[in-house]
């Protein structure tokens, strides 16, 4: 999808600067924070967070994305990929959107394979690292006490993050 190029395509819902999402992922912080039970290294969280914020933004033509590919859109049959679903957040924008199965699905081994398949730069690998773990901060709190899967899946991405971190 990357390499299609269509004039006046639509922005992805989440397609847009990195720092559109910086109140949102600072109040979830401070919501988790409150939260001593989930005992979740905010600290660690916010400086990769700044660190998202401060890599340099996407600088070339707009790219068509998924900008959802979180894994219950993304099918799996024998442990491949074999489908993906729900396109309604899909339009162009930042390429680093796209990154989320890095730490929503695969192990810190398949996750460099997976960057230099894709041949991520060091910028949009950041960006990318920041947008998943702003979607995963930003659902903890909110599915915690209502849907254990997505709350499940948060805890999972957040835990990648800092693995990935150290």
């Amino acid at each position: 999808m990357r390499s299609v190029t269509l004039p006046d395509a639509p922005t992805a819902y989440r397609g847009g600067p990195l720092a559109t999402l910086d109140a949102s992922t600072r109040a979830a912080l401070d919501e988790l924070r409150g939260l001593p039970e989930e005992d979740v290294d905010c600290d660690a969280l916010t400086e990769v967070w700044q660190d998202a914020l401060h890599a340099p933004a996407w600088n070339g033509p707009p790219r068509w994305l998924h900008a959802d590919l979180m894994p219950g859109n993304l099918l799996v049959t024998g442990g491949r990929l074999s489908g993906v679903i729900d396109f309604g957040c899909m339009g162009v924008g930042d390429p680093a959107c796209d990154l989320f199965p890095a730490w929503n699905l695969l192990p810190s081994g398949a996750r460099e394979v997976f960057r230099e398949a894709l041949g991520v730069d060091a910028a949009t690998w950041r960006r990318g690292r920041g947008r998943t773990l702003s979607q995963a901060l930003i659902a903890l709190p909110y599915h915690r006490g209502t849907n254990p899967a997505m709350a499940g899946n948060a805890r999972h991405v957040i835990r990648a993050v800092l693995e990935e971190r150290r």
